[in-house]
């Protein structure tokens, strides 16, 4: 498993050994080991002004390279009430990142037989043809075109919760069937990009259907376990890890204000259900980056052929400025994003952004290296347009790609 650290100390001194080794490399080499520590330390100082300038009361970075963690920074605090600090076992909740699980889900089922992509979503989910579709065919809409985006159902779950009593998301799958009679699609299916919640609930519907599991239950089975990530979960938190659960953080009229404690996500669990500390993470990301060494005890989870096919464009994602790296040139790939650097650098991942919490998976295979950034306080509600890159939290995700571009074209 990769190495755990804790806390800016350990980072350093992981850091360390590169610099010695640095000296007796080649020139270029020792160059470009160099310019990986000037980028780290670069994105370090605005990591922690940032953070502090925004009035976000604790966030988290790693680094992974090469399937081991090379930085682990932890800033403020998980309870700024209480004022207990980050650290190394504190549990964020990643939001839309649990998507990636979904997505990996559906591709361990149709490596096993038991679905194809092209499949349309009613030959598992025959609900769904009460859904009002002016453009034809609701038995065209397949599990693909769930997984990019592109299959045309709205962007929120349920968009009809204005006061504080109500939960927190649907409790369960009965109260989303009764309004499917009340939603429609809204473009044709595969002609666009459309951020859609519901869509990968759906996704989530049919593991429960074809694995007979619970989807936190399935993921626990089949990736959770399987990875190591012991202290990740879904929704409520277990009484032996609430010392270590996040609490969350709003800014507000310019003061930080408490979004709600440990929620429930419901019936949307597999859109954006998914809490870990970042060790744990960081095997997920570790897993996703691949090692040639580790091939047979990973693809016992998913193969690597599968992971590499969920990492092709499937659509152009360049009017949402949401997701990726919120760009003109972000691309919709299998449950992932793609997208574009400097110098032509590859860059997969994902956001996610609920109840106060901002979480951003970032992977540059071409360099063995990934990052992992969680915050424990949304700055600023996310809006689909050039300015979601001017919040705090986003200034500080895309500074990130400055490490990987520092380590060139990769090996």
């Amino acid at each position: 498993m990769p190495l755990s650290v804790k806390g800016n100390a350990a980072s350093r001194w992981l850091i360390a050994p590169l610099l010695i080794g640095a000296m007796q490399m080649p020139s270029s080499a020792a160059a470009d080991e160099r310019g990986f520590d000037a980028a780290l330390a670069d994105f370090r100082r605005l990591h922690q002004s940032e953070t502090r300038r925004a009035n976000i009361a604790g966030s988290s970075f790693y680094l992974i390279r090469d399937g081991n963690i090379v930085a682990a920074d932890h800033l403020g605090e998980q309870d700024a009430e209480a004022h207990v600090p980050v650290d190394a076992r504190t549990i964020y909740h990643w939001a839309s990142i649990t998507k990636t699980m979904t997505g990996i889900a559906i591709m361990q089922l149709r490596d096993r037989g038991l679905l194809r992509l092209d499949d349309p979503i009613v030959k598992y989910m025959p609900q769904l043809r009460a859904v009002h579709n002016p453009y034809g065919d609701t038995d065209k809409i397949t599990l693909r075109q769930l997984m990019s985006h592109s299959a045309g159902f709205r962007n929120g779950t349920w968009p009809w919760r204005d006061h504080e009593w109500q939960p927190f998301e649907p409790k369960g799958w009965a109260q989303l069937e009764a309004m499917l009679p009340y939603t429609k699609v809204e473009f044709k299916p595969g002609s666009q990009f459309s951020y859609s919640n519901p869509g990968i609930v759906y996704l989530g519907q049919v593991i429960e259907r074809i694995s007979g599991e619970d989807f936190e239950v399935y993921v626990d089975k089949n990736i959770l376990k399987p990875l190591g990530m012991h202290d990740s979960y879904f929704d409520g938190t277990p009484p032996h890890l609430l010392p270590h659960r996040s609490h969350s953080y709003y800014i507000r009229d310019g003061k930080r204000v408490a979004a709600p404690f440990d929620v429930d996500t419901g019936v949307t669990v597999s859109n954006g259900g998914l809490n870990a500390p970042m060790p744990d993470m960081a095997r997920y990301a570790a897993f996703l980056l691949g090692d040639p060494a580790r091939a047979a005890e990973y693809d016992v989870i998913l193969k690597r052929s599968s992971i590499d096919e969920m990492w092709r464009p499937q659509i152009s994602a360049g009017k949402d400025f949401t997701q990726g790296r919120m760009a003109e040139t972000t691309q919709a790939g299998l449950s992932f994003f793609i997208d574009q650097g400097k110098g032509g650098l590859h860059i997969v991942g994902h956001n996610g952004d609920q109840n106060g919490f901002r979480a951003y998976l970032s992977l540059c295979p071409d360099q063995s290296a990934g990052t992992l950034l969680a915050f424990n306080t949304e700055t600023r509600g996310v809006r689909n347009n050039p300015t979601n890159r001017d919040t705090a939290e986003s200034r500080v995700a895309l500074s990130a790609d400055k490490i990987c571009e520092a380590l060139g074209k990769g090996r």
